[in-house]
């Protein structure tokens, strides 16, 4: 099928989505009814996106959990956007790109004010690169952590917007396509930019609106969430967020601190990773990006990355809680 073809069909599904009546209730999973990031509601969200299997770009368990989001984010008032295109992958084949945007604007604050972005992938890496046996790197990768939990807590955060009065403007965005990176068994022409390829769509479309007046409402600053939910979690001060974005990062790891969180955000740095927050950051959004690193493993990252291991037995409800807490009070400042 071709990535038209494909992409077509994507779209009719979520636009049918887009279509249902805006009163349906919450489906909400089995949560804490009080207004406090509930850890408990985001490791549910993260279990329902298990449920569907490996999020791989061009499946069908990518494409109903892709539904599933939409449906959510609708529920919690957001005003959801499809943002569609194709672009290139490692093997210089064009992929059909879907980006979900939840737009929460509270009615009380200009409409045009500066909004701040909030973002996570969506999908799941199609090759488990990082087993040790070779034969088992062909499977994909169950991406309860890399993937659902960044998701995840930004799903509780969109149910406790709902819940309480916004002071700004707040978008919502999840990115497709960020894990399909070049495959390790690859020997083919190696291409540049082959990771992140939903965050680089978004920064051309966000760059060209910019360049042409058309963007009514830019962004303050953003913050992105990946691999957020392991328990005992540590999040140094990834070295491009401090680059391009050093105010916001101090501003995110004062409030982890006054909130008690300091053993899990690190006062320490890290390496510069190339994530979704790169592109954004080069397309003039100051970005931060919240993510785990394990300095005592080669990779960065913890041992069960990129592998069929990263399942539910690797997250923690009290990591989840700590980032939402403090994402929560970085939107509420």
């Amino acid at each position: 099928m071709s990535a038209n073809s494909i992409m077509r069909k994507q779209i009719v599904i979520l636009l049918a989505v887009l279509s249902l009546c805006a009163c349906n209730k919450a489906v909400k999973p089995d949560t804490v009814a009080h207004n406090a990031f509930s850890g408990d509601s985001a490791y549910a969200f993260i279990d329902r996106q298990m449920s569907f299997g490996p999020r791989v770009p061009n499946s069908k368990a990518h494409r109903d959990c892709a539904v599933w989001l939409v449906q959510q984010l609708r529920n919690y008032g957001a005003q959801v956007e499809l943002q569609k295109g194709t672009l290139q992958d490692y093997a210089g084949r064009l992929q059909p790109i879907i980006n979900i945007i939840g737009h929460f604007v509270p009615d009380s604050v200009d409409a045009k004010k500066e909004a701040v972005l909030l973002c996570a992938h969506y999908d799941t890496r199609a090759w488990a690169d990082e087993e040790v046996y070779y034969e088992d790197r062909a499977y994909n990768v169950p991406g309860a952590n890399d993937g659902a939990s960044g998701v995840a807590v930004l799903l509780e955060v969109a149910r406790q917007i709902s819940l309480n009065r916004l002071k700004q403007p707040v978008d919502i965005i999840f990115f497709d396509y960020e894990d399909q990176g070049t495959p390790s068994s690859y020997t083919g022409v190696q291409r540049e930019n082959t990771w992140c390829l939903g965050s680089q769509l978004f920064a051309a479309h966000y760059t060209e609106r910019i360049r042409t007046t058309e963007m009514q409402r830019p962004y303050r600053f953003g913050i992105l969430l990946d691999m957020v939910g392991a328990p005992d979690a540590v999040f140094p001060k990834e070295m491009y967020s401090v680059q391009y974005a050093q105010n916001y990062v101090e501003l995110v790891w004062r409030k982890a601190h006054q909130l008690g969180y300091g053993r899990y955000f690190k006062d320490a740095m890290s390496y510069p990773i190339t994530d979704d927050h790169y592109y954004l950051n080069i397309a003039g959004i100051p970005c931060v990006d919240i993510i785990h690193y394990d300095a005592n493993n080669a990779t960065g990252f913890a041992s069960w990355w990129h592998t069929r291991h990263d399942d539910m037995t690797n997250i923690d409800t009290a990591t989840l809680t700590a980032v939402g807490q403090v994402v929560l009070a970085v939107i509420n400042d």
